[in-house]
């Protein structure tokens, strides 16, 4: 098919009648001509005939650059393409060899490929492979060959290595393309530990927290773990992007106990604002009474809930549990506001998801079912934890209440303003 106005063409028809019409139509008509009959006139030693094939050969590239941007594993791609195209190259200077030495005369010098005389050389594989030997020993810069005796075979030789010299610079070139595109691809996914340990060191940090850090950066690596996912995603439209997220990271939410009965959409506004983080073991992720800005989910790991002396466990939080929405939601009487009520701290490596107080805001505000659940939950939760002062509960929510008596109020007294302020224009009007 074919793209128009950027919907793919399946139709045959259309196919067809765009094709005949390409540039690239006559070419192919050229190179599927059955030249071989040729053969039958001249022999099977005119292999040129067969050259118009050779008219394909963008087709091949075509096939190439589509394979590549398919492929699982891109630079392994073009290594082995790079690697054909030396293979390649070494045939041709190889078919290009014996043609010379046939023309010369086999056998008749050192430098020429041996003729059948030779023993072992009656085979035409065994020609061959001393062609390819040749040509790679001069295309390799090698030049361990036998000395050239005339002038067709100095040209020969010369071309070669001048061929070659451009070669290796081509090959050096684009194998350190391929290494600078797996550098930079790591460089997109995972942060580069470098700059934190120069760091570190210019500071006269400690050795444990330099060990720390290079833990870290190991177990992201290691664990295929992606904290600049935002970036790497930049570039996609919000859709795909949307679609991309919610594949990799929307099972994961659903085995949240407070997501299980939200509605697809809101689910799909969240993992949008997810923020994937990882905390290393005996990192505290919350302390008590700081100002909670960040509501978390855990997604693998388990985390304790610590004491102040920092090693009791009260309790431990695995994969599917949640924490820090009471200091981001307003649940009415909550005497500890928006400061967290306990210490959380990262048992072994855990992967968690940081959603902020700004986008949990945005998508509540949104969905206003799915803020009464949240509400609903850590109302409970500040119950179980002798947070709520139910006094306080109640009249908040009758102050709340009487003021929205009084907007009411002060709304219907507006509307009547404004029908007496239009009857009394429309009675000047008349007069």
């Amino acid at each position: 098919g074919f793209l128009e106005d950027g919907i793919l063409v399946r139709d045959r028809g259309r196919i067809r009648r765009r094709y005949l019409r390409s540039p690239s139509f006559p070419w192919d008509v050229v190179a599927v001509l059955p030249t071989d009959l040729l053969y039958l006139r001249l022999g099977l030693g005119v292999p040129a005939v067969r050259a118009n094939r050779c008219l394909r050969a963008p087709r091949l590239f075509e096939a190439f650059d589509r394979w590549e941007t398919r492929t699982a594993h891109p630079n392994a791609f073009r290594v082995a393409k790079l690697m054909l195209y030396v293979f390649i190259a070494i045939h041709w200077h190889g078919c290009l060899y014996f043609a010379l030495s046939a023309q010369l005369g086999l056998g008749t010098d050192a430098w020429v490929c041996p003729n059948a005389s030779r023993p072992g050389f009656d085979r035409p594989l065994r020609q061959y492979l001393h062609s390819f030997y040749f040509s790679t020993l001069i295309l390799a810069t090698v030049g361990d060959t036998p000395e050239a005796q005339r002038e067709e075979e100095f040209l020969f030789v010369t071309s070669g290595f001048l061929l070659a010299v451009l070669g290796f610079a081509t090959i050096t070139g684009s194998i350190s393309s391929v290494i600078s595109n797996m550098n930079a691809a790591d460089a997109a996914f995972y942060p580069d530990p470098e700059p934190v340990r120069r760091y570190l060191q210019a500071q006269g940090a400690g050795g444990r927290l330099v060990r720390r850090v290079a833990c870290w950066h190991q177990h992201l690596r290691a664990q295929q773990k992606l904290p600049a996912e935002r970036e790497v995603l930049r570039h996609l439209p919000w859709g795909l992007r949307a679609e991309v997220v919610a594949s990799v990271h929307l099972p994961a939410l659903r085995r949240v106990s407070l997501f299980q009965s939200w509605e697809h959409g809101v689910l799909l506004q969240l993992v949008l604002r997810l923020r994937p983080q990882v905390f290393g073991p005996g990192e505290f992720v919350c302390r008590r009474g700081d100002v909670g800005r960040e509501m978390y989910f855990v997604r693998e790991g388990r985390l304790a809930v610590v004491a102040e002396d920092g090693v009791t466990q009260l309790a431990v939080l695995g994969e599917g549990l949640y924490f820090g929405e009471i200091s981001l939601i307003n649940i009415k009487g909550n005497t500890s506001g928006n400061r967290r009520t306990a210490n959380i701290m990262s048992i072994g490596y855990s992967d968690l998801f940081c959603l902020s107080k700004e986008d949990l805001a945005e998508v509540l505000a949104e969905f206003p079912s799915a803020r009464a659940m949240m509400e609903a939950k850590g109302r409970e939760l500040l119950l179980r934890m002798g947070k709520l002062d139910v006094h306080a509960e109640a009249a908040a929510a009758a102050a709340a209440e009487e003021a929205e008596r009084r907007a009411q109020a002060l709304e219907m007294a507006l509307e009547g303003l404004q029908t007496q302020a239009a009857r009394l224009l429309a009675q000047l009007e008349c007069s």
